[in-house]
């Protein structure tokens, strides 16, 4: 096989062979031996999945380390074996500030609390005790000096300069199969510090800084406590989604414009309409006998479709929007009765909105929303808000949309990436709540027009090169692990729909474009009355002479 290809740089396979001390026999004989508690090791506790096929395939450097790796799963890639250097200096200078304490020692300790440094990973984890205790060691002291001189506004790490390390190692620190259990980081702590309180104390100040500096959304006032949480990426998650409360199924909402127009009154004019009716009956009737081909094709084209496309007109509704139809709007609206089939497709309309009356979870398709610069020419104003996920709402009567405030750099897409297949992966998540937030960003972030008005209204604050590298940050997130309903998140996008979709503005335009440009059956009309017309004014010239009829006009003018 040839060596270039087994390194690949997106290979995930961990040699069957890599440690073969003891065979897995031997490790399924010491744990049922020794006497620990290994209830850590349950389903629930697992928090580091690998990524599904399905994601890596759009995007594999989004998950897959480029610089470091960092715990088990990519422990092997040869590609990554470079940087490791870079790591023991860190464990070395690390062991400098052990209190009378040896590494070995350190080592010890980790290895004690194995099944606590296991019980986070999906995979099962083919390695001793003692090399993932090594492992764990050696990546777990890079981190967490990476931690302290990333806090202190440096850019780079010791040994490893490049003008765009930072973000680079950002980047492989954020990625969820690169994840560091905190209990390995912990233990190292406290070989450093005098106590577990001040060992606790020291991760959670490394952790505090470092996350309000990576984070998308504002989480400044908040008090972060490494302790509740197994590692970083879970804990960025826990900071940024809020606990929503269970809320039923946004119901169809009504949004009124001009009360009392909408509806039909009956009155005398009923009658009236109903005469109409009658005799329209009749004369269709008696064409509809005529069987003879050219009479039945004009019948048809003249007759039978312009009917069925005045069927199809919402003569109310055009009547609350266009005044000037309203005189004739009731008259209509009886004698062309739209067909139910009609009706249904128009309560179809913006289903992708309004699909709450069922529990099914919403396809991906559904999940759609008008882009901002449609929004903003509908008269939606765009609010920042420093309240994150939980701030987002939308006021109708002011036609104000909050969004949190998010910032964009050059490692946010991957961080924004792990987070929602963290989510997706998780067992005990009942709501997707920062997918739908990404999916919904997707929907309104169309072009970097769009880009460009969040961006100056402060909702997004860039560091990338240009508006459009922000709106491809967005459009790339369209894809996601399973589907779920959030019924907050879910409530915005319906009536952020029902406005732009009720403004009269945006519903003339629709009409127009539906009924008259988009239609072929008025194409089909005018086409036919225009072929009609040629042909009559051809006969008339073939029985008397168009060519003196044109001399004559002349010479009377």
């Amino acid at each position: 096989m040839d060596s270039k290809k087994s390194s690949s740089l997106f290979s995930t396979k961990i040699a069957p062979h890599f440690d073969e001390q003891y065979s897995w026999v031997h490790q399924l004989r010491h744990k049922f031996n020794e006497n620990v508690e290994i209830a850590g090791d349950a389903i629930a506790d697992v928090s580091i999945f690998r990524v599904p096929e399905a994601l890596l395939q759009i995007k594999p450097e989004a998950f897959y380390p480029q610089l470091f790796a960092l715990g088990p799963y990519h422990h092997h890639r040869a590609e990554l074996r470079d940087t490791e250097r870079y790591k023991i200096s860190a464990a070395k200078r690390v062991q400098q500030d052990l209190k009378d304490v040896s590494f070995d020692q350190l080592i010890d300790h980790l290895i004690k609390i194995d099944h606590q440094l296991r019980a986070p990973y999906e995979r099962y984890l083919n390695f001793t005790a003692e090399t993932l205790a090594w492992m764990m060691a050696i990546d777990g002291c890079f981190l967490l000096e990476f931690f302290k001189n990333h806090n202190q506004r440096e850019c780079k790490v010791q040994g490893y300069a490049s003008p765009s390390t930072k973000y680079r190692i950002i980047r492989d620190v954020m990625m969820l199969e690169n994840q560091i259990p905190f209990a390995a980081l912990r233990k190292i702590l406290e070989f450093q510090n005098s106590s577990t309180e001040a060992a606790t104390k020291a991760l959670n100040e490394f952790v505090q800084e470092f996350i309000i500096e990576v984070s998308p959304l504002e989480i400044m006032g908040k008090i972060l406590d490494a302790t509740k949480h197994s590692h970083l990426l879970e804990l960025l998650y826990f900071v940024l989604v809020p606990k929503l409360e269970q809320e039923p199924a946004p119901q169809d909402m009504e949004i009124v414009i001009d009360k009392g127009e909408n509806h039909i009154h009956d009155n005398g004019e009923q009658g009236n309409s109903e005469d109409i009716k009658t005799v329209c009956e009749i004369i269709y009737n008696y064409l509809s006998s005529i069987n003879p081909e050219p009479i039945r094709y004009a019948k048809e084209l003249l007759v039978s479709k312009p009917i069925k496309f005045l069927q199809q007109i919402p003569w109310t509704e055009a009547a609350c929007k266009l005044p000037g139809l309203s005189a004739i709007a009731k008259t209509m609206e009886q004698i062309f009765p739209r067909p139910k089939a009609e009706d249904n497709e128009s309560n179809a309309e913006g289903a992708s909105l309004s699909n709450s009356s069922t529990h099914t979870p919403p396809l991906m398709e559904e999940i759609t929303i008008p882009s901002v610069t449609e929004l903003v020419n509908a008269g939606v104003k765009f609010v920042p808000t420093n309240e994150g996920i939980d701030g987002i709402s939308f006021d109708c009567k002011t036609a104000t949309f909050c969004l949190p405030v998010i910032r964009l750099d050059v490692a946010t897409e991957v961080v924004l990436r792990n987070l929602v297949v963290y989510e997706a992966s998780s067992p005990g998540m009942s709501s997707m709540v920062f997918t739908r937030y990404t999916e919904m960003m997707n929907g309104i972030v169309d072009a970097e027009e769009d880009a460009e008005i969040l961006r100056e209204n402060r909702i997004i604050l860039s560091h990338l090169k240009s508006d459009k590298e922000v709106a491809d940050v967005w459009n790339g997130m369209g894809k996601s692990v399973r589907l779920t309903k959030v019924p907050k998140l879910d409530r915005v996008i319906k009536e952020v729909g029902e406005y732009y979709r009720m403004r009269w503005v945006i519903r003339a335009r629709r009409f127009v474009k539906k009924y008259v440009f988009g239609s072929w059956k008025t194409l089909t009309l005018l086409a036919a009355l225009f072929l009609l017309s040629m042909n009559a004014l051809q006969s008339f010239c073939s029985v008397y002479s168009c060519h003196n009829w044109s001399k004559f006009i002349n010479t009377q003018k």
